[in-house]
């Protein structure tokens, strides 16, 4: 069970009337195929400076191979206890960098999968993930179908959100996540090998966040599912996500389940 403040901090938040996402080319929901609801203004307060978990990382990190994973990754290792949370990197900018202060109050690290079309409206952004330590990787260009597309055009969306990381930060960002679906066919794995990252990321625990059901939803939802080794996919852009991380955290704390990211979460 949640703590005391947990508790209220869940039922304030599940009384909070929100919408999610920043805009309806962008918001499609992985794993759904049911675009996001038009946001109505951010509930949230605006966050005050952040700082940083570590400071500012020398040289971003780049992709790795790990021995032993299979081509799409789903979990970490079952027997310890870390957790990684990660983020479809779009929506608006503000409720972004609130998600990452309340990350960096607990001492959480998170791994950031961006679009690069957000990059682009936001480019600073990258740099705001990198120096408050969490990691960054590639979420597609303009977040389409990436199943669904010809073999051109879904590289062309691998390699354009790629490009985009690397100009912002210097790297292509540790991970690929396709878009719109929680597992990449066998072409959309080859064609992420060929832009340069040897595994894509999948997810065990889908926080359904992006349906906006309220902060208390989201922690139930993501409580009753997560266990040593898991990936959980957030979003970016929905206020419910901002309400439910100081209590989400105050969980995972208490199940002593270190939240890190995905790269920590696969070295031994």
């Amino acid at each position: 069970m949640l703590s005391q403040p947990g508790r209220r901090a869940a039922l304030r938040a599940a009384g909070l009337a929100v919408a999610g996402a920043a805009t309806a080319d962008l918001t499609a929901a992985c794993g759904s195929g049911r675009p996001a609801t038009a946001p109505t203004a951010p509930t949230a307060p605006p966050p005050g400076p952040a700082k940083p978990a570590r400071p500012a990382q020398a040289a971003p990190a780049v992709p790795r191979r790990f021995a032993g994973q299979p081509v799409e990754i789903g979990h970490g290792p079952r027997d310890r206890p870390r957790v990684a949370l990660t983020f479809h990197g779009n929506g608006d900018p503000a409720l972004a960098r609130a998600v990452l202060a309340e990350a960096e109050r607990a001492g959480a690290r998170v791994t950031v999968l961006a679009i690069g079309s957000w990059l682009d409206a936001h480019p600073e952004m990258g740099r705001r993930v990198l120096d408050g330590g969490h990691e960054l990787g590639n979420h597609t260009q303009r977040h389409l179908a990436i199943n669904t597309l010809p073999e051109a055009e879904a590289y062309a969306e691998i390699t354009g959100c790629a490009q985009r990381i690397k100009r912002l930060t210097g790297s292509i960002g540790t991970w690929f996540r396709p878009s719109q679906t929680q597992y990449a066919t066998p072409l959309v794995q080859k064609l992420a090998q060929r832009a340069g990252y040897p595994h894509v990321l999948s997810y065990d625990v889908d926080s359904l966040d992006f349906t906006s059901p309220g902060a208390a939803a989201v922690i139930r939802t993501v409580t009753g599912t997560i266990h040593g080794g898991s990936v959980v996919s957030l979003h970016f852009g929905y206020a419910d996500t901002v309400d439910a991380m100081p209590p989400l955290l105050e969980e995972l704390a208490r199940r002593k389940l270190r939240a890190v990211t995905t790269t920590e979460l696969l070295t031994p």
